[in-house]
């Protein structure tokens, strides 16, 4: 498949170099990250994640970490985390970095000001969530920084079974994880979907909203996918052991769908 043109700054006379799918895809698709964490604690780059959750009727379980998980690549590969879109430096920052990611749960007023840091929404179902541009957890925007990040605990179980199209983020059936840390694993199980892709077939998901579906895996099928990211067939969350759970501990696996298949070479 042909690469998408670059544009060359050069040759444009000072002006904006605007920003390519492929450009996007591939820093997705390359980046390595897990670099050292700068001395001072408060330069520590973090994806803040805000996950709306009224008092009155909570969301389905599925749907809130559905949409998390899309709010993540949706940002990701939006027009402006990349050229000199005004959150690429960030986002290639971030993506350079260690991949952390901080939950935090909103209500009423306070959900429709964090709408308005920059970042990009997602729903699906009865939920939504939003993923805001990362940037040092000293410097969080205060509107975002005033939210709790515990209590995002929600009743009910995570869906079962296969799911007809798009990636299958499947959880860990061992690891007991609030959703607030699963909404951050799923996130970066839903950017690590996208090496299992081609750039057709990325760019045609990013059109669609980036869906995704947040399924407990059995027991079996856990053996199927740790076998299956051996192979490269899959790919799995390894976490940083930060909160919760043991460094190292895989957490999600993110395949295509069997009904896609995987990408072509």
């Amino acid at each position: 498949m042909d690469s998408e043109p670059v544009d060359d700054p050069e040759a444009r006379d000072g002006e904006a170099r605007p920003s390519t799918f492929a450009e996007r895809f591939d820093r997705l698709v390359g980046y390595v990250g897990g670099h050292s964490d700068p001395p001072d604690p408060g330069q520590v780059l973090a994806m803040q994640m805000v996950l709306h959750i009224p008092k009155a009727e909570q969301p389905d379980r599925t749907d809130l970490l559905n949409a998390a998980a899309s709010a993540v690549a949706l940002l990701c590969l939006d027009e402006r985390s990349g050229g000199d879109g005004p959150w690429a430096a960030p986002m290639d920052a971030w993506c350079d970095a260690r991949i952390r990611k901080i939950a935090r749960r909103a209500r009423g007023a306070h959900w429709e000001a964090a709408q308005e840091v920059p970042g990009v929404t997602a729903g699906c179902g009865t939920a939504s969530a939003r993923a805001i541009v990362p940037g040092p957890v000293g410097e969080t925007d205060k509107r975002i920084a005033r939210l709790q990040i515990g209590g995002t605990e929600i009743a009910g179980e995570t869906a079962a079974g296969q799911a007809p199209d798009g990636p299958v983020l499947w959880v860990n059936p061992t690891l007991e994880m609030t959703v607030g840390k699963l909404a951050a694993q799923v996130g970066h199980a839903s950017m690590l979907a996208v090496k299992l892709m081609n750039r057709e077939q990325a760019a045609q998901w990013f059109s669609a909203g980036c869906p995704v579906s947040v399924r407990d895996a059995s027991t079996s099928d856990w053996d199927r996918l740790l076998a299956a990211d051996a192979d490269g067939t899959a790919v799995a969350v390894r976490d940083a052991g930060f909160t919760e759970i043991a460094p190292g501990s895989v957490t999600v696996i993110a395949e295509t769908s069997r009904a896609a298949g995987p990408a072509p070479d």
